[in-house]
């Protein structure tokens, strides 16, 4: 409901008409909104409402709060096709993004049994792992919380916090990774994932548990990525589901 409409609008009805906009281009990823000013003039209404109306959006995902600068809007979903998952690196260059992260946790330990299971290595055989928080644009958007065996968990140990692709790091240094299988769930925002993610408790994500391999096949990697659910959705193809259901060959 705009200005010309005639009538005052209300935080409900601007956040659904900005929403409508933002999803018909109408407004630029990457851009600033009008201001909270202009907006009330347009919408004939408060400030105050215009700003319930935009912290709604921010709570979806849709635009960011940018302080003395206004309302910046976000890119909303992007989507990854399952037969052709890339890393997260690959995938945000290849979309365009800002990206990096930063490892906020890493510890030696011995390896569980489900580690020892998926990594093909003996019960309490010593990894490392870590947790790190992936951004893009400088929103935080995803959690990985990785188990590495040997050869990859040296290199691991080593690298800075900041790391841009650990992928990256790997391959310059002999180990070359390849992505192997996902499972893809939805599950609920835990107090950790709530923190690292500025999302609520309980919050909806999707969960990616990947393994990695290098280019002989060997696992050297279990890894857990927790999304952010309204910044990314996973394509499944009939041919992937086709392929996922024919019986392996003898």
């Amino acid at each position: 409901m705009t200005a010309g409409d005639g009538q005052a609008a209300t935080p409900a009805s601007i956040a659904l008409d900005l929403e409508r906009r933002i999803g018909a281009g109408g407004f630029v990823a990457g851009e600033l909104l009008p201001s909270e000013l202009a907006l009330a003039r347009e919408y004939s209404t408060t400030r105050p409402r215009v700003r319930t109306a935009l912290a709604s959006l921010a709570r979806r995902g849709l635009v960011a709060p940018r302080p003395g600068k206004g309302w910046l809007v976000r890119a909303g979903q992007h989507a990854q096709t399952v037969g052709e998952m890339l890393t997260f690196s690959q995938w945000a260059a290849a979309n365009g993004f800002e990206y990096g992260g930063r490892i906020v946790h890493r510890e030696r330990g011995r390896a569980t049994a489900g580690e020892a299971r998926a990594l093909a290595i003996r019960l309490g055989e010593e990894v490392v792992r870590f947790v790190r928080v992936r951004v893009i644009d400088g929103r935080p958007v995803m959690i990985e919380r990785s188990t590495w065996a040997h050869p990859a968990a040296a290199v691991i140990e080593s690298l800075p916090h900041d790391v841009p692709s650990v992928y990256a790091a790997l391959a310059e240094a002999g180990v070359s990774p390849e992505l192997g299988d996902h499972r893809i769930a939805a599950v609920a925002a835990s107090s950790s994932d709530a923190e690292l993610l500025h999302v609520r408790r309980s919050s909806p994500l999707l969960q990616v548990t990947v393994t990695s391999v290098t280019t002989g096949g060997r696992p050297i990697e279990l890894g857990v990525d927790r999304y952010v659910a309204d910044f990314v959705t996973f394509n499944v193809r009939a041919q992937d589901m086709v392929r996922s259901l024919l019986p392996p060959l003898p």
